[in-house]
């Protein structure tokens, strides 16, 4: 088969697709022909070999990369049923890579069985930024009396968030890096789409709003961006923080949440790490029932290492997906 191996951490350019011998399945693992694999921000800091602190760490080299993926099971293991050859899935690998490749191996009490109608980019999108947005999304809480503003609006889990928010009724405020993405965001469904390259956007998301006050800010960007969208937040609001793409964590204190009233909370980590499975199941529903609809943003798997350097760069809409060929 072929796979994208990964020998040295690097740059993107260290990502080398090659031929390979193909895997088996062992004890309780099926192996599956590969429709989609997802590439994740976390993948790009695996490959660079720093995992800053975070919860996976850096691979033994060499190394498959890649831990989403969707596709057709076409072997099993021992202690497998062989009722499982030909059913479509969807799987995340946990702390196991691989999926970068035409085959993959993953643990059968893992899968999850999709249906026809739902194609691998989307049913990868979902499995993993789609988990991580369900937990998000529990403890948002979003209501229609809600004012949203979500950061990085046309990114996997932002455009999760503004379909989440259209479908709570509430007003929905997406940030986006350019024309065309914003574009995306107000096509998702949020009523107000800015610009955030823009300088004054915090005055135009003032403007748009005539009045009425953000009640909660959806932020996985943080840096610059992130702290002005944490400081239009209205009295009573709430912040829900999930990362920091854009720099380092947005800096509040004690004295900040008192002056207005305000919640703020870490939304990813432990609290979700225990209940992986039922989020991704949620997730996956939403997806089928036509609920959500990720943005993608794909490339052939020849090309993985194209894919990093877009995804570092910020050029890409959505999820990044790699297709075999």
């Amino acid at each position: 088969m072929h796979a994208v191996r990964l020998h040295e951490f690097g740059p993107a350019e260290n990502l080398s697709y090659e031929e390979v011998p193909d895997p088996v399945a062992g004890s309780g693992q099926v192996r599956i022909q590969v429709e989609a694999a997802g590439v994740h921000l976390m993948d790009t800091v695996l490959r660079a070999g720093n995992a800053g602190g975070g919860p996976i760490a850096p691979p033994e080299l060499p190394t498959i990369p890649g831990r989403e993926v969707a596709g057709r099971v076409d072997a099993v293991g021992p202690g497998v049923a062989k009722s499982w050859i030909g059913k479509r899935v969807v799987v995340h690998l946990g702390p196991n890579p691989g999926g970068y490749a035409d085959l993959a191996v993953a643990k059968v009490q893992s899968l999850h069985e999709i249906p026809d109608h739902l194609d691998g980019p989307t049913a990868v999108a979902t499995i993993g930024t789609g988990r991580t947005a369900a937990g998000i999304l529990e403890q948002a809480a979003l209501e229609a009396t809600d004012v949203v503003l979500i950061t990085a609006a046309a990114g996997g889990m932002g455009s999760l968030f503004v379909q989440a928010a259209r479908n709570a009724g509430a007003l929905t405020v997406g940030l986006a890096g350019g024309p065309e993405k914003v574009k995306q965001v107000h096509d998702l469904g949020a009523q107000v789409a800015i610009d955030y390259t823009a300088a004054d956007w915090p005055d135009q998301v003032t403007k748009q709003l005539d009045g009425r006050e953000l009640t909660v800010v959806l932020d996985g960007v943080a840096g610059e961006n992130g702290q002005r969208a944490f400081e239009l937040l209205g009295i009573g609001g709430r912040l829900l923080m999930f990362g920091w793409s854009g720099g380092g964590p947005i800096q509040l204190t004690t004295n900040d949440l008192m002056a207005r009233g305000l919640s703020a909370t870490w939304a990813i980590g432990p609290k979700l790490m225990r209940r992986l499975r039922a989020l991704e199941a949620k997730a996956l529903h939403e997806s089928i029932e036509g609920n959500w609809t990720p943005l993608l943003t794909t490339y052939p798997l020849a090309k993985a290492a194209d894919a990093h350097r877009a995804l570092e760069n910020r050029e890409t809409v959505g999820k990044v997906v790699l297709i075999p060929a």
